[in-house]
C-alpha cells in the first residue's frame, strides 16, 4: 500500500520537528513517498530517480545565490522528487522567499523544520516502513519483465510488450524517440485510454537506452488514485526489455556506435591512434578542424535531438553522446572559414531554448582529431570558471533564469590564470592592482569593482560602459573619478591599463 507525505508528516520522528508546509500544500496529500534520502549538496538532482523525501540542513543554500537556490528547487521538481524538507535556525536562518516562489510554481511541497532533529532518526523510522513496499514493488516490477520478456520472444509489437505493463501497474504508456516519433501506446483498463491527458495524473519520464545511446523514452502516466511508486519501480526494471526490442526494430548503425566510441575516448584522454582510429566510422575525417561542445543540464537526455539538429545544420559532421548530467559533442568544420563555422555555430547554439540554469561551452578550435580531447578540456574548463551559467565577473552576474553560452575564446586570460598560475600569486597580483577598490567596495558596499570591469571590457568607452550599468554619464564619469583617485590616476596611455583589466579578470577567481 502506497505511502504519502501527508502520513508520514504525521510519524513522532517528523512530529519532533515542527514541520510547516511552505509551498505545494496542494500536493500533499497525493505525494507518495519512496525513500527518504538527506543531502547537503545542490547538484543532488540526477543522482535522485523520484519519489523521494530529501532532507537538508540548509549548509550549502546559506552562501548560494537566491537563483542557486531557486534553480536548485525546481531541478528537484523536474527529477520527480516527493518533497524537500529544509531545517532552519541553526545554519539558515529562515527559508529563502526564492525557493518559496520557484516550489510553489513547480508545485514541489517545501517543509520547514523549526527545531533541530537527528535526520538518520527520520530515515530509519520511515525507510523502515518504505522496505517492505519496495520488496513488493519490486516482485511485481519483476513479473512485469519477466511477462514482457515472455512477449518479446513471441515476436509480439511493442504495443503488446508495453500493454503487459500498463496492466500490471495501471497506467497509460507511450514510447516515443527522443525526437518525438511515437513507437508504442498501450493503457490499462483502469487508466482509461492511451490518449489520456496529463492532467489526470502523474508523469514519470524513463530514457530508454540503445547499446548505450539514448533512443527512446518511455512516459508512464499513472491515474491520481494510481501506485506511483510501483510505477516509476516497475518501469526502470522493464528498460532491458524495451531496449532489447527497439534494438530488433531500430538498432543503432555503425556511425552512431562509432561516434558514441569515439566520444567515450575524446572524454578519457585516448592515445590520438585511438582517436583516429575511430573517427572515419563515426563520420569524421582525422584530419579535419573540430571544435567541441559541452552542455551541462539536468535534462541532457532530453536536450541531445535539439542539439544534434543544431550540429547537423552548422557543422559538416558530428558526433555526440550523453555522460550523466554532460552532453559532449565534436563537430567538424570546414576547413576553410572554420573560424567564421565556429562563430555561426556559436550563436545557433545561443538561439537554442534550453531549461533554466543550462550552462554550454564551445571550446577552441582544433587542427585534427588528436587535438579534440585538448578542446574538450578546455570547454569544461571554461563551465568551471562559470557560476549559475554566466562569466563570473561582479560587473555581470549570473542569472539561473536562461541557460548561457560561454565561448571558452572570451574566458582566454581566466584559463591561462588557472592553468598556470596557483591561486596565491592570483591573489597577491589583485591585492596588488585593485586592493583599494576592494577595500572601498567591502567598507561602503560600493560597486567600483563592476563599474571598472565593465569600463574596460568596453574598450574604456565611458558612454557604452554607463547604458551597460544603467547610470547615467555624469554618475558614470564620477564613479570612475574615484576608481582612478584609488588606483593612482588615470591608467589610459600607460602600462598599467592591461594591469588593471587583467586584475579585474583575476579578481573573480
Amino acid at each position: 500500500m502506497p505511502i504519502f507525505l501527508s502520513e508520514v508528516l504525521k510519524h513522532p520522528t517528523l512530529t519532533a520537528a515542527d514541520p510547516v508546509i511552505r509551498a505545494g500544500a496542494a500536493a500533499v496529500a497525493a505525494t507518495q513517498l519512496r525513500w527518504v534520502h538527506s543531502s547537503e549538496v545542490l547538484d543532488i538532482a540526477p543522482l535522485l530517480s523520484g519519489g523521494e523525501l530529501l532532507l537538508t540542513g540548509g549548509d550549502a543554500l546559506v552562501s548560494a545565490p537566491d537563483g542557486r537556490r531557486a534553480e536548485y528547487v525546481r531541478q528537484l521538481a523536474e527529477r520527480g522528487v516527493g518533497a524537500l524538507v529544509v531545517e532552519t535556525g541553526q545554519t539558515l536562518a529562515s527559508l529563502p522567499s526564492s525557493m518559496i516562489r520557484a516550489a510553489e510554481e513547480a508545485g514541489l511541497p517545501l517543509i520547514e523544520f523549526r527545531k533541530v532533529v537527528p535526520f538518520v532518526g527520520i530515515m530509519q523510522a520511515i525507510n523502515s516502513m518504505l522496505v517492505s513496499e519496495s520488496v513488493a514493488h519490486l516482485r511485481r516490477a519483476d513479473e512485469a519483465s519477466h511477462a514482457m520478456a515472455v512477449e518479446l520472444a513471441h515476436g509480439s509489437g511493442l504495443d503488446q510488450i508495453l500493454a503487459v505493463l500498463a496492466g500490471i501497474i495501471g497506467a497509460t504508456l507511450e514510447l516515443s524517440t527522443v525526437s518525438g516519433v511515437t513507437l508504442g501506446t498501450a493503457a490499462s483498463e483502469v487508466s482509461g485510454p492511451a490518449t489520456a491527458s496529463p492532467a489526470d495524473g502523474t508523469l514519470i519520464n524513463i530514457d530508454v537506452p540503445v547499446r548505450g545511446v539514448p533512443s527512446a523514452r518511455l512516459l508512464i502516466n499513472v491515474p491520481s488514485d494510481g501506485d506511483v511508486n510501483l510505477a516509476r519501480v516497475a518501469g526502470g526494471r522493464c528498460v532491458d526489455i524495451l531496449s532489447l526490442a527497439l534494438l530488433q526494430r531500430m538498432p543503432p548503425g555503425l556511425k552512431e556506435v562509432a561516434g558514441t566510441a569515439l566520444l567515450r575516448a575524446v572524454s578519457s584522454g585516448s592515445q590520438p591512434w585511438r582517436l583516429q582510429q575511430l573517427s572515419p566510422a563515426a563520420g569524421i575525417p582525422p584530419s579535419a578542424t573540430v571544435v567541441a561542445v559541452v552542455v551541462r543540464t539536468s535534462t541532457s537526455q532530453h536536450l541531445r535531438a535539439a542539439m544534434d539538429k543544431v550540429l547537423k545544420r552548422w557543422a559538416q559532421q558530428s558526433a555526440s553522446y550523453v555522460d550523466n548530467a554532460e552532453f559532449l559533442a565534436v563537430a567538424a568544420l570546414p576547413f576553410d572559414g572554420a573560424a567564421a563555422a565556429r562563430a555561426e555555430l556559436v550563436a545557433a547554439l545561443r538561439e537554442l531554448p534550453v531549461e533554466a540554469g543550462t550552462m554550454t561551452a564551445v571550446g577552441p578550435l582544433a587542427g585534427g582529431i588528436e587535438n579534440a580531447p585538448w578542446s574538450l578540456s578546455e570547454a569544461k574548463c571554461a563551465l568551471d570558471l562559470t557560476v549559475n551559467g554566466s562569466r563570473r565577473t561582479a560587473a555581470r552576474p549570473a542569472s539561473d533564469a536562461e541557460g548561457v553560452v560561454h565561448d571558452v575564446e572570451n574566458l582566454a586570460v581566466e584559463r591561462l590564470a588557472v592553468q598556470h598560475l596557483d591561486q596565491d600569486a592570483r591573489q597577491n597580483f589583485v591585492r596588488q592592482q585593485l586592493g583599494p577598490v576592494l577595500e572601498h567596495d567591502a567598507r561602503r558596499n560600493s560597486q567600483l569593482l563592476a563599474t571598472l570591469a565593465v569600463w574596460l571590457d568596453s574598450g574604456c568607452n565611458t558612454a557604452q560602459a554607463a547604458r551597460e550599468l544603467h547610470v547615467e554619464r555624469q554618475s558614470m564619469h564620477h564613479r570612475l573619478q574615484r576608481i582612478f583617485e584609488l588606483c593612482g590616476g588615470d591608467p589610459r596611455g600607460t602600462g598599467r591599463l592591461a594591469a588593471l583589466h587583467l586584475a579585474t579578470r583575476l579578481a573573480v577567481l
